[in-house]
């Protein structure tokens, strides 16, 4: 039987913190204007998400055991993709 993939953790939103979004001007680790206090996406499943949001699944490699594993997984990425 094949494991379900992982869901998104309560009060997490490291996904929305600590990569960029340049289509909506948010550098990286700076929340992101859409990201509420309980750290969900306010748009989510909205048409004006972005296609960078939209396409990110959690998984266990990036989201780890915790929150600070993920920001941390997430932050050494947007330091190894970044552009000059």
């Amino acid at each position: 039987m094949t494991p379900s993939p992982p869901t998104c953790r309560p009060g997490c939103g490291a996904c929305c913190i600590a990569p960029s979004i340049s289509t909506l001007d948010k550098p990286a680790d700076q929340p992101c204007r859409h990201l509420t206090p309980d750290l969900r996406c306010g748009i989510f499943g909205q048409a004006g998400r972005p296609a960078c949001c939209a396409g990110l699944q959690p998984s266990l490699e990036m989201c780890g055991e915790t929150r600070e594993q993920a920001l941390a997984w997430l932050a050494d990425l947007e330091r190894r993709t970044a552009t000059a």
